[in-house]
């Protein structure tokens, strides 16, 4: 099979039906998205057609970029111009296969083609019988097609594996953010260009573009032998390779084994005449090390003091994404708190100005850079156990690159608010719940997550009002920009009445009159500090509200009535 000859992606159309085609088929205007059988798979597949997108069409910079948008290629076109790099995406065969060993690997044992999965429970946890929740024999037979995705999504993931099993050219288990036009109904094509970048921005330092070809060896690995890692000095290095490479990362030796028994694919549904079932793995593959930076990757330096310290990938973590990570993965801030957003995204909220700037056609495309949103997703793992999958939409506001700062100010003061808040309501909710907080153990983790996703969307529209705002950029008096009273005072309402409703959810979970009475008195007086806290009385309890308040400039009052409702409600 040749993944640019072959029909062998799910393509979602704009009537609801899927049909399997080629990847030129993004091209065309009644395709809306992709179909994968697994969210991995999903952000994976849209990753290999930017990957395509960005090695097949690179743009000379931001005016062919947009000029390309405006122009979208035909899907013939598409196919004339994937069609010179297929001998390096055959999927079998004797010579060169796509992300595979060039070497057979016929000194290693035939392993379960379950091994590719990242959540198939590895060989230790299969030997000492701990696979519990994920269970081993779910993938025994796998069609060609899924094996592909599969293959790839591994090594661009690739999580750690034990001595001399490689991790991902951008650490394991990484965070991806692609950027999409906030209309759904936008084709693929629309969805997928905005995460291509100009040649005059894509590479890093120290590197030289130049015309990607199908035999270039340093583009793609698997076109010649393989890059073994067994000794010192083989580290693979950003300057030593195609400036594109960080798309086609290939930290695993893999070969698929494929079986002439035809089987049913244990992933997709689908009846395969050649399957894999078996695969090859071998240790000691590419070894990428010094300082990556993958273009769909956000990043961050642990300490932004020390600059020659490498960052590090940013990675999901328990309690899922929310807004309390936005300000990380959009603004940049290597020398605050060492955020350093992907490159696909700083570029694209640059190329806005420069358009205004440089072309008189700057309206045509406000919609493609006023109107967009971040797609985040990735697996949180724990070195090479997965704890989940997560992925989020957030807003990506863009403003004009003086204003970044305020922006990041505006937006840290409303999260910390929050932070705030729910570590508050947490520590309240350990006091209602029992008699000595303090030694309490376990995870509460929860809570905080309820609370951010609860306050969510009320910070999503504080957000698009702030980008609203500094986008009008120094009004015409010369004051700095300022955000409304109203925007403030409904954001700290949002979070008062949210907290609130969760604590009398998780402090009264079972009926009053079966509680006894010092558990009462526990419940009510957390409850009334929460309160008070919220409200912003008193000096020491309230101070956080009352700064925020005075910053906002709107005043914490509280009549009669709500304080009558609020304080009998336990």
């Amino acid at each position: 099979m040749n993944l640019l000859k072959d029909p062998w992606l799910p393509f979602r159309n704009r009537d609801g039906r899927i049909e399997y085609r080629l990847p030129s088929a993004l091209a065309d205007p009644d395709v809306l998205d992709l179909a994968l059988p697994r969210a991995d798979f999903q952000g994976a597949a849209w990753q290999f057609l930017i990957a395509l997108l960005q090695t097949a069409m690179t743009p000379k910079n931001t005016d062919a970029w947009l000029d390309r948008y405006q122009t979208p290629p035909s899907v013939a076109e598409l196919d004339d111009l994937l069609a010179p790099f297929a001998s390096a995406f055959e999927l079998d065969g004797d010579g060169p296969r796509f992300m595979q060993d060039l070497d057979p690997l016929d000194d290693v044992k035939d392993a379960p083609v379950a091994g590719l999965l990242i959540d198939s429970p590895g060989a230790n946890g299969i030997k000492n019988n701990t696979d519990f929740f994920v269970k081993r024999g779910r993938v025994e037979t796998v069609c060609p097609e899924c094996a592909a995705l599969a293959l790839y999504t591994m090594q661009i993931n690739a999580p750690a594996g034990g001595a001399g099993i490689r991790v991902g050219l951008r650490g394991g288990g990484p965070l991806t953010t692609l950027i999409l036009p906030e209309d759904e109904s936008k084709p693929l094509w629309a969805r997928l260009w905005p995460n291509v970048m100009p040649a005059d921005a894509v590479g890093q330092p120290g590197q030289t573009w130049r015309v990607s070809k199908a035999d270039d060896s340093d583009l793609f690995f698997w076109m010649s032998d393989t890059r073994v890692s067994d000794k010192k000095g083989t580290e693979v290095l950003p300057e030593q390779v195609h400036p594109l490479h960080a798309f086609w990362s290939m930290p695993r030796r893999y070969r698929l084994l494929f079986d002439e028994t035809p089987g049913t694919c244990d992933l997709c549904g689908r009846e395969a005449a050649t399957p894999v079932r078996r695969l090859r793995a071998k240790k000691q593959g590419a070894n990428y090390d010094g300082p990556w930076r993958h273009p769909l990757t956000p990043y961050r330096r642990l300490n932004p003091k020390k600059l020659d310290e490498l960052p590090l990938s940013s990675k999901g973590q328990p309690g899922g994404l929310g807004y309390r990570h936005w300000p990380g993965l959009v603004l940049e801030d290597e020398a605050g708190s060492g955020a350093l957003p992907a490159r696909v995204v700083t570029h694209h909220l640059k190329k806005y100005h420069q358009v205004e700037a440089a072309r008189d056609d700057g309206e045509a495309f406000d919609a493609l850079f006023r109107r967009t949103r971040l797609w985040v997703f990735g697996y949180d793992m724990d070195n090479m156990k997965p704890r989940g999958w997560y992925s989020v939409a957030m807003p990506l506001v863009g403003v004009p690159e003086r204003q970044q700062e305020t922006l990041r100010g505006w937006a840290k003061c409303f999260v910390d608010l929050a932070a705030n808040i729910s570590w508050t309501l947490r520590n309240q909710l350990k006091r209602a719940w029992f008699k000595r907080p303090e030694d309490a153990k376990g995870d509460m983790s929860q809570i905080d997550a309820q609370f951010f996703e609860a306050t969510q969307p009320a910070f999503f529209t504080a957000l698009r009002e702030m980008g609203e705002v500094l986008r009008d950029d120094i009004p015409s008096d010369g004051a700095p920009p300022t955000l409304s009273s109203e925007t403030h005072r409904q954001w700290y309402l949002a979070l008062k009445r949210e907290a609130m409703a969760l604590f009398d959810a998780q402090a009264i979970s079972g009926p009053l009159e079966g509680m006894k009475m010092q558990q009462l008195e526990r419940i009510t007086s957390a409850r009334r500090y929460l309160l008070a806290y919220l409200n912003g009385s008193g000096k020491k309890v309230g101070k956080t509200v009352q700064t925020f308040a005075q910053a906002g400039g709107f005043e914490l009052k509280t009549s009669l009535a709500e304080e009558n409702s609020e304080g009998s409600a336990a």
